[in-house]
């Protein structure tokens, strides 16, 4: 007859292990890594906040695009007879064009980056920072698990616009439990971020004021020096050959000296319209971030979440 001491032991489980429920913020995958991901950081550089791109980076590459566009100018355009024309526009007009186009490629290259960025944002929006139950309840307590869900997800949420505007106000609701407070902190939140968006085109908006102002310091300059041919030309009290030779010069120096403003409205109109169409998509963007903090941050806050 088996002894009962030998049979194999029964597991035992607890009651309160069995009945503790499913928890929501398990397993849960990196998905976003700023540090990696980020087009600044991918090529070595310190990344601006959010979607503003930093200055040392654009800069470096407008300067590479104003030297290739100068070179294909000089060897691919102005030899040949079709474009010359066109070439000596860029080449033909005093040094106004260098600098115009140099904060031309420098603009569209922070616009570039700002691009990439807003689209790297944008993936924030699709995590499931809070859990798909339908009877899930923001408290204090959940709200520390829903902070410590991100903290997984992502390398830093503060990184993210979304998640950094969900992080600051989960922490109020965690620390002090006054639910209240949520929707007003996501409100504020929500308006530093539409500033710090605006403030992102400062620089940008004030190339596209330069540049046409360098365009007409280049009309301006050309003037001057046809102008002041002609003048010299009628103190010297030349004859009428004279007289007509240097009006024709007057009037064909009026003409070049034009094309420096042509080129800088050209480019302050490139410049705008790219403007116009990231400032459309960034301003979706925060909209996008609003909804979602509405409807799965303060839609999830529950009246008996708050601390008397």
């Amino acid at each position: 007859m088996s002894d009962p001491s030998d049979s194999p032991p029964k597991s035992k489980t607890s009651p309160a292990a069995s009945t503790m429920p499913h928890n929501p913020f398990q397993n849960t995958p990196v998905l976003l890594d700023w540090s990696r991901l980020d087009i600044e950081r991918r090529m070595g550089f310190r990344g601006g906040r959010f979607t503003n791109p930093g200055k040392t980076l654009p800069l470096l590459l407008g300067l590479l695009l104003t030297v290739l566009f100068f070179t294909l100018v000089i060897f691919g355009l102005q030899p040949l007879a079709q474009t010359k024309w066109l070439a000596s526009i860029f080449l033909d007009r005093g040094l106004v064009p260098y600098p115009t186009m140099l904060l031309f490629f420098w603009a569209t290259s922070m616009l570039f980056f700002k691009w990439r960025k807003i689209a790297f944002q944008q993936q924030a929006l699709a995590l499931p920072v809070m859990p798909q139950q339908a009877d899930f309840e923001l408290t204090p307590a959940t709200a520390k698990s829903v902070r410590e869900r991100m903290s997984v997800m992502v390398d830093n949420p503060h990184h993210f616009v979304l998640l950094n505007r969900i992080d600051l106000a989960l922490a109020n609701l965690h620390n002090i439990g006054h639910a209240a407070d949520v929707a007003t902190i996501l409100k504020i939140q929500a308006e530093n971020d539409e500033s710090q968006v605006a403030s992102s085109y400062g620089l940008v908006q004030g190339f596209i004021w330069a540049i046409p102002v360098l365009g007409f310091i280049g009309t301006v300059l050309g003037l001057s020096q046809a102008i002041g041919g002609f003048t010299n030309t009628l103190q010297s009290g030349a004859g009428m050959d004279s007289l007509r030779s240097s009006l024709q010069t007057v009037t064909g120096g009026l003409g070049t000296a034009f094309d420096t403003t042509l080129i800088a409205l050209v480019c302050a109109l490139l410049l705008q319209m790219a403007v116009s169409f990231l400032q459309s998509r960034e301003s979706e963007f925060l909209d996008d971030c609003n909804d979602i903090c509405h409807k799965h941050v303060a839609g999830k806050l529950k009246l008996s979440s708050v601390k008397n």
